[in-house]
């Protein structure tokens, strides 16, 4: 055999060799992408079969503490009961009483003498500033601010804003915000004889600002949707006690809880277990007993996210979210723990950025909708206390109005608290410019202002 000949058999050998090889290890990949896809599926199947009967069980759960309540309370009138020495008793009457600062004395803001001189004193930009809730950053244009010194002082001298938010990268340890708090709020009345609204979300369960942080050594409140399942009054009120006492500790006076929203689909995401549950009569009676444990240890309530965000599978944080009922609706559902907290006459409520179509006919978020703030919450209603937009920062917002058309809206639909807007000078700047051109008068502002002085008087 030639050398040519054999060098051309040890080449197509080799060829061949490299093909099978190729072959196997193609055949290797195909099984383990094969059996990967199915173990993924598999686990997939799992988590949701999984999530499907947590599900199930927190209905039947909620469906069987329901029938229970309904049988213990069954009466012709399902809010009263007769005692066994046949007094009528009030059905909460263990639960403890609500002292004179508490907020069934604020159904409507009064207009006292103090309220309309101090209202004279200010100049439309100390007004304008009043209407903001914004961060420590955006006050100071620090990144992450842990103190209250001079710079802030400067700050709040060039901008009297109505209130600061605090969040967890604010809060380090006990003597550092109390520092701090206590630091800010001397400012603020040195400067314009006005105390601020310092704000936090502390809620119990999974929203805590405070309690998650180990160097306060606090005991976590359990979450609204634990509370809810309890159906227990006094361990609402107790919950929200608890929660004020250590709030007020360290200098705060507004929490931006309880969340008064009806979670009615397993899907929702956006609220959750931050919700007391499904059933509006359960909601409105613990998320009124919660806030009453707050204001009567001093912290003013806000009860939100109206019209409510429970119904929904989106998250405003997000983008636009839908809720698609009508006002009938939601009258019967949605409304009925907001109905609840305005007839008790509650300080603060929150307005979500959800929009409800079938009530205004467009995708406007029901915190920039007057139909929604002023024809629904104030006229038909009846609420007078202060309403703040949810965090101007959401997506649902950012996605669709500038700093300064958003701030515009809120005001005009009757808002009074603009919340840590996208940005704070431009919506300042904005509500300034809209005033000197007469599209937002000021006696509209003064409207906002005399809420916003009329509570800052009673704390």
């Amino acid at each position: 055999m030639s050398n040519r000949s054999r060098k051309h058999k040890r080449i197509v050998r080799q060829r061949a060799l490299t093909a099978v090889m190729t072959i196997f290890i193609l055949a290797v990949i195909s099984v383990g992408i094969y059996y990967g896809a199915k173990l993924l599926l598999a686990d997939y199947k799992a988590s949701r079969a999984q999530k499907e009967a947590e599900a199930k069980a927190r209905a039947e759960e909620e469906a069987r503490l329901k029938a229970e309540e309904e049988a213990a309370n069954a009466s012709p009138d399902d809010d009263w009961y007769i005692a066994e020495d046949e007094e009528i008793v009030d059905d909460y009457a263990d639960v403890p009483e609500i002292s004179e600062n508490s907020l069934s004395e604020s159904q409507a803001p009064k207009t006292d003498e103090t309220v309309e001189n101090k209202l004279t004193q200010m100049t439309i930009e100390e007004k304008v500033a009043q209407l903001f809730i914004i961060t420590p950053e955006d006050l100071t244009g620090v990144n992450v601010a842990t103190a209250a010194g001079e710079a802030t002082k400067e700050a709040l001298k060039e901008h009297p804003v109505g209130g600061i938010i605090y969040s967890a990268p604010n809060i380090l340890e006990p003597e550092q915000l109390k520092e701090m708090l206590s630091n800010i709020q001397s400012f603020s009345k040195e400067l314009t004889g006005l105390p601020l609204f310092l704000c936090v979300d502390e809620e119990g369960g999974t929203v805590t600002r405070i309690a998650q942080n180990e160097a306060f050594g606090i005991e976590k409140n359990p979450s609204l949707w634990d509370i809810g399942l309890s159906n227990d009054p006094d361990y609402a009120y107790s919950s929200g006690e608890s929660i004020a006492k250590y709030l007020k500790e360290y200098g705060f006076n507004v929490d931006f809880a309880p969340d008064a929203d009806i979670v009615s689909t397993s899907e929702n995401s956006a609220i959750g277990i931050r919700s007391f549950g499904g059933d509006p009569e359960t909601v409105s009676k613990l998320s009124w007993q919660f806030a009453s444990g707050l204001e009567d240890n001093g912290i003013t309530a806000c009860f939100k996210h109206f019209p409510g965000l429970g119904s929904t599978e989106e998250d405003t944080h997000l983008g636009m979210v839908s809720l698609r009922k009508t006002q009938t609706e939601i009258e019967a559902n949605e409304l009925v723990p907001f109905e609840n907290a305005v007839t008790s006459g509650a300080n603060m409520i929150m307005a979500g950025h959800i929009s409800c179509p079938l009530i205004t006919g467009d995708d406007t978020p029901a915190s920039l909708s007057s139909v929604m703030l002023t024809d629904i919450l104030r006229t038909s209603m009846g609420y007078n206390g202060i309403i703040i937009t949810d965090s101007l920062k959401m997506n649902a917002v950012t996605d669709n109005y500038s700093p300064g058309e958003a701030a515009k809206l809120a005001i005009t639909a009757g808002a009074d608290l603009l919340l840590m807007p996208e940005s704070f000078e431009e919506a300042y700047n904005a509500l300034l410019e809209a005033v000197s051109s007469g599209e937002i008068t000021e006696d509209r502002i003064d409207d906002s202002v005399r809420r916003i002085l009329s509570l800052k008087s009673k704390a």
